[in-house]
C-alpha cells in the first residue's frame, strides 16, 4: 500500500517539482515504516506519480490509515504539474561504475537535490552486490557485520533548506513541521539496505559486530554548498589536524543550529538547486576489531630482552621475547600489527622461570578470527618449537575486559624470586642465616638509576614478605625472596648507591652484588590454566 495521503499531496508534489526523489519525500512527508523505501526506485517514482495524478475519492478510499508521524494538511492544495520540472531541474545522471563509484551518464534518473542520488541507485541491488564484491575480496573471516556510512556534509545543508521550504508551505495550513519530524537521511539508508547487504552477504547485520564494513561517500560540490555557513558561522569551523576539510558534519550541524533562517534564505536556495553532479563512493573499507590472545611465558635465555632493544636508534639484540611470540600470530591471525603487553617485566639477564609470566596480545585488524582449541594448541607449540630460549603455556583467546586481571597484578600480587649473590667479604653459614626470620621487611627504593631515563624519579615502599638463604661459600650464597610487586631486586642487594635503604649490603654489613636473578612465580591467577 502507498504510504502517502491526500493530507500529504500538496508537500508531496511541491518537493518532487522541485527534483526531490520519493525516498526523501517519504522522509519529510513523515514516512516512519521500512516497507515502501525497499521497494525498486523505478516502481516507487512511477507509484508516487500515479499517487499525484489520481483523483481525491480513489486516495482516500485506498489509503484509509492516518498519516503518520506530525504531518497533518487539513485540504489538499491545486496539484502542482511537476513532473516537467524534474528533467529541466535535475542536470546530474546516476549511475554506478564498476568500482563502485558513481559516474555521470545517461539515465532516466534524475540526481535529487537534498539526497544527492544516496536514497537512489546507491540503494539498488547493483550497488550493493559491488559493495558485497569487494567485502568479499578483502579476505576478512566474519559472522555477522556492522555497516557504517559517512555522507557528504552538505547533505545536512540541503535538507535544511528543504526543510525551510516545506514549513513554510505548511505554515500557511497553520501547521508545523519540526527538525526531529523528517525521518533521518542515514536511518532510511539502513532501512532499505541492511537486508540486501545480509540477504548478500549471508550474515546478519549486528551493531555490536567487530567487523565493519565503511563507504564513504563524497560529492565535489561540498565546499560550494557550505562556505557561506563558515563566513556566517566561522567559530563553528576551527581546522583540525585530523581532518582534511573544516566543512565536517558536526562543524555544519553546529553552524545550522546557530544560523538564523532569515540568514540562512539569504544565502541558500530554498528549495535547494538541483546538483550538477552525483555523489561518488570515496572508499569502501572493511575492518575488523581487534582480537586478544593471553598465555604465560617462560624465559630461559640471560641474553633477550622482554620487548625489542633500541638504543639511539640502534638494535642491540636480534630478538625479544614479544617477538618470538607475536611473529606466529600476526602470520596465522592475518594481522596488521599487535601491541604486547605482560604483568610486570624482566631484565635482559633474567630468566623467567616457574609457570611463567602472564601476557596478553592485541591483534589489531586481524582477517583470521576464528579457531578452535585444538588450532591454539597447535599453534603454542609451534611457537615453542621455532626457539629454546622461551615456552608459552596456556595460549588462549580472552576479552579485551578480562586483560585488566593481568593489570591488576602488576602491583597488588606478589612475586617470587632466587638470587646468586656475591659478597666482598668472606662469610659463613652463620652470617646469613639471620636474612631467614626476616619477615615483611620494609624498604624505600628511590628510583633505580638504571631506569631513571624511563620512569619518573620517586620514593617508593616495597615489602620483603620473606627471605630464605641457601650458602654456597665464602663470597656466594643463594637467596630466595618473596616480595611485593614492582620491587626492584638488584637493587634491594646492592644498594644502588644508597638508593634503596635497608639493603642486604648494609643488612650484612658488607658490599654485595648480584651475580644471577631468576623470577621464579608471577603470582597472579590469571589467564586460567589450560589442560596440556
Amino acid at each position: 500500500m502507498f504510504p502517502l495521503t491526500v493530507e500529504n499531496k500538496h508537500v508531496a508534489q511541491l518537493l518532487l517539482s522541485t527534483g526531490t526523489c520519493p525516498r526523501c519525500i517519504f522522509r519529510f512527508c513523515g514516512v516512519d515504516f521500512h516497507a515502501p523505501y525497499k521497494l525498486p526506485y523505478k516502481e516507487l517514482l512511477s507509484e508516487l506519480q500515479k499517487f499525484l495524478e489520481a483523483g481525491e475519492d480513489e486516495l482516500v478510499s485506498e489509503v484509509p490509515n492516518p498519516p503518520p508521524k506530525k504531518i497533518r494538511l487539513q485540504e489538499p492544495e491545486d496539484q502542482i504539474d511537476g513532473m516537467d520540472s524534474l528533467s529541466q531541474n535535475g542536470e546530474g545522471k546516476l549511475s554506478v561504475t564498476e568500482d563502485g563509484s558513481s559516474s555521470s551518464k545517461n539515465s532516466n534518473l534524475n540526481v535529487c537535490n537534498v539526497c544527492l542520488g544516496i536514497l537512489q541507485d546507491f540503494c539498488e541491488k547493483e550497488f550493493i552486490i559491488k559493495v558485497c564484491q569487494k567485502v568479499e575480496a578483502s579476505g576478512f573471516e566474519f559472522t555477522n557485520l556492522v555497516l557504517s556510512v559517512s555522507f557528504p556534509p552538505q547533505l545536512s545543508v540541503r535538507e535544511h533548506a528543504a526543510w525551510l521550504l516545506v514549513k513554510q508551505e505548511m505554515g500557511k495550513q497553520s501547521l508545523s513541521l519540526g527538525r526531529n519530524d523528517i525521518v533521518q537521511l542515514k536511518e532510511a539508508y539502513k532501512w532499505i539496505t541492511h537486508p540486501l547487504f545480509s540477504e548478500e552477504l549471508g550474515v546478519p547485520i549486528d551493531g555490536k559486530s567487530l567487523f565493519e564494513v565503511s563507504v564513504v561517500f563524497a560529492h565535489p560540490e561540498t565546499v560550494e554548498d557550505c562556505h557561506f555557513l563558515r563566513a556566517i558561522c566561522p567559530d563553528c569551523f576551527k581546522p583540525a589536524k585530523n581532518k582534511q576539510s573544516v566543512f565536517t558534519r558536526m562543524a555544519v550541524m553546529k553552524a545550522l543550529n546557530k544560523i538564523k533562517e532569515e540568514d540562512f534564505h539569504k544565502q541558500f536556495p530554498c528549495p535547494p538547486n538541483s546538483p550538477k553532479a552525483v555523489c561518488s563512493v570515496l572508499e569502501i573499507e572493511c575492518a575488523h576489531g581487534a582480537v586478544f590472545v593471553a598465555g604465560r611465558y617462560n624465559k630461559y635465555s640471560r641474553n633477550l630482552p622482554q620487548t625489542p632493544w633500541i638504543i639511539d636508534g640502534e638494535r642491540k639484540l636480534e630478538s625479544s621475547v614479544e617477538e618470538l611470540i607475536s611473529d606466529h600470530l600476526l602470520k596465522v591471525f592475518k594481522a596488521e600489527s599487535f601491541n604486547f603487553s605482560s604483568s610486570g617485566r624482566e631484565d635482559v639477564d633474567v630468566r623467567t622461570l616457574g609457570n611463567g609470566r602472564p601476557f596478553a596480545i592485541e591483534l589489531v585488524n586481524p582477517h583470521r578470527v576464528h579457531f578452535t582449541s585444538q588450532e591454539i594448541k597447535e599453534l603454542q607449540q609451534k611457537i615453542n618449537n621455532s626457539s629454546n630460549k622461551i615456552q608459552v603455556r596456556d595460549l588462549q583467546l580472552v576479552t579485551r575486559e578480562a586483560i585488566g586481571h593481568m593489570k591488576e597484578g602488576e602491583e597488588e600480587k606478589t612475586k617470587t624470586y632466587s638470587a646468586l649473590i656475591w659478597t666482598n667479604k668472606a662469610i659463613q653459614r652463620k652470617d646469613i642465616e639471620f636474612l631467614d626470620d626476616m619477615k615483611d621487611l620494609k624498604i624505600d627504593q628511590k628510583t633505580p638509576l638504571r631506569v631513571l631515563h624511563r620512569r619518573p624519579l620517586a620514593v617508593r615502599t616495597r615489602i620483603i614478605h620473606s627471605m630464605e638463604t641457601r650458602y654456597v661459600d665464602e663470597h656466594h650464597f643463594r637467596l630466595y625472596l618473596k616480595t611485593q610487586a614492582g620491587t626492584y631486586i638488584k637493587e634491594f642487594v646492592h644498594g644502588d648507591f644508597g638508593r634503596t635503604k635497608p639493603n642486604i649490603g648494609s643488612l650484612m654489613d658488607v658490599t654485595a652484588d648480584i651475580l644471577e636473578l631468576d623470577v621464579e612465580s608471577v603470582d597472579v591467577d590469571w589467564p586460567p590454566a589450560l589442560d596440556d
